[in-house]
């Protein structure tokens, strides 16, 4: 069998999942390409992964994550969201469909944890557990015409802490569309082994990959992200690249604007509705708004303020505005000016774009 072994250098989620897909892409259906086996390495710095059919407002504590400079990522294969930070290792097996093979990739994952003196176990649809059942890794699972992908994390020495604020539901009361994450009891491999470390997991994978699939023909490939500029335009944009020693180099790019956008992150979550309400100093605020696309489609706000006009003038602005923290800033700034223009504004102009905001934001 044909295999390859690549370790991403980068802590980005949307450089890594770009990779991934790209790794994913370079398994082709062709006689040569069948029986290829990779095995992929990478940690994400502080990051909400959502599975490709879930709610991010639904399933993330966004206005936290995004507070804390955290980051929210799609990935392409179902199941629920998981936190990662650097205490965490992603893995990532790429098969060919003819030699993919669920039980030899397990085989790898549990021969690496065990020769810790650690006691796991395949359990239940996709997880991995200590023998008295605790979790420390999760699987997901994608694919496509000539590749079977097999992802899933290790928590080493996770900070749960932040796991718990980032992946507790909101205040908002969400009416949504999608799978919604099943929470498992967790423990981090370092409470079980005082000799585990990230840097010694990853040898213990590849040495365990290697005697199950053999060596690769070329040694292990670490992947830098090549960050450039691109100049002449208004904006200067990252130009983010790999090596050419990874297949379909030339194509990542075009990956990574994918992984990075909005419309993907946000915007492939299905219809929702969310009521959500506050009191503040100047009134108490009743939203009522349904989302389409991560765009609202809808909105009817209520409100005791002294400003009679306010509830109707900014529902009419929030419209076809997306759930993004500078749209919505921007369209209450737009309503609110409406009302001040026209010289009767009795509340203050920036607590009220501020508070409605800030309570729009926590969904």
């Amino acid at each position: 069998m044909r295999t390859e072994i690549y370790v991403s250098n980068s802590y980005d989620p949307h450089f890594n999942l770009a990779l991934e897909e790209l790794l994913t892409e370079s398994v082709k259906s062709g006689p040569d390409e069948r029986d290829k086996a990779i095995l992929y390495l990478w940690q994400n710095a502080d990051t909400v992964v959502i599975g490709k059919s879930q709610n991010a407002w639904n399933e993330c504590r966004t206005d936290a994550l995004r507070a804390d400079k955290g980051t929210l990522a799609r990935r392409t294969s179902g199941g629920g969201a998981v936190f990662h930070d650097l205490g965490n290792l992603c893995y990532s097996f790429i098969v060919g469909r003819t030699s993919y093979d669920l039980h030899r990739q397990l085989k790898v994952i549990l021969e690496a944890v065990n020769s810790y003196g650690i006691d796991a176990v395949f359990s239940g649809r996709n997880d991995i557990v200590t023998s008295d059942g605790r979790k420390f890794s999760g699987n997901a699972f994608r694919f496509t015409s000539s590749a079977g992908l097999m992802h899933g994390t290790l928590l080493v020495n996770a900070d749960f802490t932040k796991l718990q604020k980032y992946l507790k539901v909101s205040t908002a009361k969400i009416a949504a569309k999608g799978v919604a994450s099943v929470r498992s009891r967790v423990v981090n491999l370092s409470e079980l082994s005082g000799d585990i470390s990230i840097e010694g997991l990853k040898a213990r994978l590849a040495a365990a990959f290697i005697n199950e699939y053999g060596a690769p023909s070329e040694d292990v490939v670490n992947v830098d992200p090549v960050i450039s500029q691109i100049t002449g335009c208004d904006v200067e944009l990252p130009f983010v690249t790999v090596p050419e020693s990874v297949p379909g180099s030339d194509k990542f790019y075009e990956k990574y604007l994918k992984f990075s956008s909005w419309d993907w992150n946000y915007g492939q979550t299905l219809p929702f509705g969310v009521n959500i309400e506050k009191k503040f100093d100047w009134g108490l605020v009743r939203a009522g708004l349904n989302v389409s696309g991560g765009v609202i489609t809808g909105v009817d706000i209520d409100t005791d303020a002294m400003d009679a006009d306010l509830g109707e003038i900014v529902a009419n602005g929030l419209r076809g505005t997306r759930l993004s923290k500078q749209e919505i800033y921007n369209a209450l700034r737009a309503s609110v000016a409406i009302i001040k223009n026209s010289g009767a504004m009795l509340g203050d102009p920036e607590s009220i774009v501020n508070d409605i905001a800030e309570m729009l934001l926590e969904i």
